[in-house]
């Protein structure tokens, strides 16, 4: 993703979860089947949970691609699981159900990956402090 593409996409995300939680517990009790509601529930429940992860992939450093392909993941997961959920519980036709496993196929590709680039991120000592006695060798050659 471009330089300013995944925390614009982080924060549609986010604040679009949020408006579609308040809308789901506000606008859509009464309007839509008790069974629906808990659909969409779902769908904001899993938003919210991989805008998180979005957000952790976003933070880590560039280290190899695992970063890039769990930034991607989790968004097309939000996009097919969530959007899949939000449209079947708005009464679309049953067919749309066919992304909903697509994406959370795309939210394991993303957890996959995030993992990979978390321990690739650990291996190769990148936001290690140094250790004490590398510090005062370092303050050493200075004098």
């Amino acid at each position: 993703m471009r330089q300013f593409a995944l925390p614009v996409s982080i924060a549609v995300a986010g604040f679009s979860a949020v408006l579609l939680g308040a809308y789901g517990a506000h606008g859509l009790r009464g309007v839509i089947a008790a069974q629906n509601v808990e659909v969409w529930q779902t769908a904001v429940r899993f938003q919210f949970w991989h805008v998180l992860a979005l957000t952790a992939a976003a933070l880590l450093p560039r280290v190899g691609r695992a970063r890039v392909v769990a930034a991607w993941a989790f968004a097309l997961g939000m996009l097919f699981f969530c959007g899949s959920l939000y449209a079947l519980a708005l009464g679309a036709p049953r067919f749309v159900g066919f992304a909903t496993p697509i994406g959370g196929l795309t939210f394991v590709v993303g957890w996959i990956a995030l993992g990979v680039a978390l321990a690739k991120v650990q291996s190769s000592g990148i936001g290690r402090q140094p250790s004490s006695s590398r510090i005062s060798a370092r303050r050493k050659a200075r004098l």
